[in-house]
């Protein structure tokens, strides 16, 4: 029996290999035919462009053609401006199973492109601009649910476009210059980037373009209308002409308007003068509130939300709002201006996530029609007074990509932060937790790592002084708006070493020595490597983040770094020259010496550097 298994193996093993052979030869064969059909004779004399079956399409780098390195299978077709003169055979194309970006940008290709493109499933680039191409749009463009960018501009298009809404993904849309008719198809808008279809022959109402969109995207439409289209174009009164018989009138009607307009001019003054001395009198106010601490702060919130109310100004005096109130701060935030303690304790929460330094809740106000987030600390041996500078320096510190408090809270026993709820979650939960069936590609990815180094780098430049840096950064503190920005939060919550009370100093006071405050920076530049390490590894940081920085050091020791990448930005057709680029920043950023680490305005310009050179290398992904 042994025998038999010893003969029969390496048959098996002959056969499975001339079966996977036979099924590369098979695609193969179809993407010299596509190209036989697409050259004309433009290719056909130039052997050095390889496309013939003789050759390998990854391992001899046939003309325009990028291979996944793993898989060895073809990723990317891009052959712009090569003056290829044939008809486009999109079925034979779609043949490679694996193909993420197709482009024939500036030939002078002709043809259709048939139901086939339906079985380019993976496809999440398409460009077809500057061609003949001619024909209806096939239907199967709408089963592409990976198509990210949509290109098919300057060619002879007809037709309706068909329905696209299912593709969710897709931030590009060119339709320009066709003679594409029916209505503008329904498209996510909000996720939408860049749009054009003008000068078409689309006709019906104009959908609503969420306010992102010129004119200029849709002119030359001349059948478009709707109420988008009037707010567009608002009608001129001085488009028809006055006629001399009309014009003693018309001065008369003038003098009216302009007498009209001095006297709403002296209202508007008016109201300007009031502003102004209110405010004068809210920062007199403010200032006296100043010297008299957390309590009398918060009593000054309580009379500007009376003031907001129609009630009488300034009404309750400081003893009455420590009676009627207790000490939470609110942080001048129109969220949050009316908000009290006991708002917050009486209603329903929800415990969102539990760390070692606290606690953080979902809390819904007003019966759910208002949502914040509360973070509890805990172990913060702080005093309230000292607590109280912080929040209010880190107050007056902004960034867009900074989530701020708007209120706090503090006693002896705990203090809370009270932010706005950041509805789409955090970092960690988009890497390695539900992503609602949406992949989280490379240029999301290298765009997050820009956005927060950038935020750090403004933080760490603006508190350099204070020496209050982020303390506790991590991804699961990285969390993402309505429109999917990632906002860093919990900024400066945590007080680092170089804070911490001197052993020689009043309890109140910090010792904020200089080499001691550099360590705290260098602390979240580590804190920023590692998250730099989870976004090219796609593994998550459990408990320790060690065991993550140990696996890479150890891949990369044995010179196998490729095996350290998210499988899936490889298959998506990420360069591997970027993400090892990433990496050895990550790398810089976790070295084990902290003087050695570069702080975080040379980490943002590294990787703005890299995205641009990958925006400008590959404009593809």
């Amino acid at each position: 029996m042994n025998r038999v298994s010893i003969r029969v193996l390496p048959l098996l093993i002959f056969l499975l290999f001339n079966v996977s052979n036979s099924e590369d030869e098979e695609v193969k064969q179809y993407l010299v035919r596509f190209m036989d059909k697409l050259a004309g004779v433009t290719a056909k004399t130039d052997q050095s462009w390889g496309w013939n079956m003789t050759s390998d399409p990854c391992t001899h780098k046939w003309k325009g053609v990028s291979c996944d390195t793993q898989l060895r299978s073809v990723k990317k077709v891009v052959l712009d401006g090569l003056n290829l003169t044939g008809v486009l055979d999109i079925g034979s194309v779609c043949k490679a199973s694996s193909l993420l970006v197709f482009s024939l940008v500036k030939n002078n290709v002709a043809g259709l492109i048939s139901e086939e493109m339906g079985n380019c499933k993976r496809l999440t680039h398409l460009y077809l601009s500057g061609n003949r191409l001619s024909g209806h749009l096939p239907d199967s463009l709408k089963e592409l649910s990976n198509l990210k960018r949509f290109d098919i501009s300057n060619n002879n298009f007809s037709g309706k476009v068909p329905d696209l809404s299912r593709i969710s993904k897709l931030i590009t849309f060119y339709a320009q210059n066709n003679q594409l008719s029916g209505e503008i198809p329904k498209l996510d808008f909000s996720n939408l980037m860049q749009f054009n279809v003008s000068n078409n022959n689309f006709s019906g109402p104009l959908p609503d373009v969420k306010g992102r969109f010129s004119a200029e995207s849709w002119s030359g439409n001349p059948e478009l209308g709707g109420e988008f289209i009037s707010k567009e174009f608002p009608p001129s009164a001085a488009a028809a002409p006055l006629s001399p018989r009309k014009s003693k009138g018309s001065s008369r009607r003038l003098l009216l308007i302009y007498f009209g307009y001095a006297v709403l001019g002296l209202i508007i003054l008016l109201v300007v003068a009031f502003i102004l001395i209110s405010k004068k009198k809210l920062k007199e106010a403010e200032a006296d509130v100043a010297k008299k601490g957390v309590n009398a702060y918060t009593s000054s919130t309580y009379d500007v939300c009376k003031i907001t109310e129609h009630k009488s100004e300034y009404s309750a005096s400081y003893e009455e709002s420590r009676a009627a109130m207790s000490p939470l701060v609110v942080l001048r935030s129109p969220r949050a201006q009316c908000l009290r303690f006991e708002d917050l304790l009486r209603a329903p929460a929800e415990l969102l996530g539990k760390g070692k330094h606290g606690s953080i809740y979902k809390v819904m106000l007003d019966n759910g029609s208002t949502t914040l987030a509360v973070k509890r600390v805990k172990d913060w041996s702080v005093t309230s007074q000292a607590f109280r500078r912080r929040m209010q320096r880190l107050h007056q510190t902004r960034h867009p990509n900074i989530l701020r408090s708007l209120a706090f809270y503090s006693s002896k026993q705990e203090k809370l932060l009270v932010y706005e709820y950041q509805p789409n979650g955090s970092l960690y939960k988009l890497l390695h937790g539900s992503r609602n069936g949406q992949a989280f590609d490379w240029g999301s990815r290298i765009n997050v790592a820009a956005t927060v180094a950038e935020a750090l780098a403004y933080m760490h430049e603006e508190l350099s002084e204070d020496g209050i840096a982020h303390g506790n950064l991590k991804s699961a503190n990285i969390l993402f708006n309505n429109n999917m920005d990632p906002c860093v939060s919990e900024y400066g919550l945590m007080i680092s070493q170089s804070e911490s009370p001197s052993s020689n100093s009043h309890s109140n006071s910090f010792s904020l020595d200089p080499a001691r405050i550099r360590t705290s920076f260098k602390a979240d530049i580590y804190g920023f490597g590692v998250i730099l390490l989870e976004l090219v590894t796609g593994k998550p940081v459990q408990g320790d983040e060690l065991e993550l920085i140990q696996w890479v050091n150890s891949v990369v020791r044995e010179e196998w770094t490729v095996e350290v990448f998210d499988k899936g930005l490889l298959l998506e057709g990420a360069s591997e020259e970027m993400l090892l680029i990433l990496l050895q920043i990550a790398l810089k950023c976790i070295n084990p010496n902290p003087y050695e680490r570069p702080n975080m305005d040379q980490v943002a310009v590294m990787i703005n550097t890299l995205k641009d050179e990958e925006d400008k290398s590959s404009p593809y992904v």
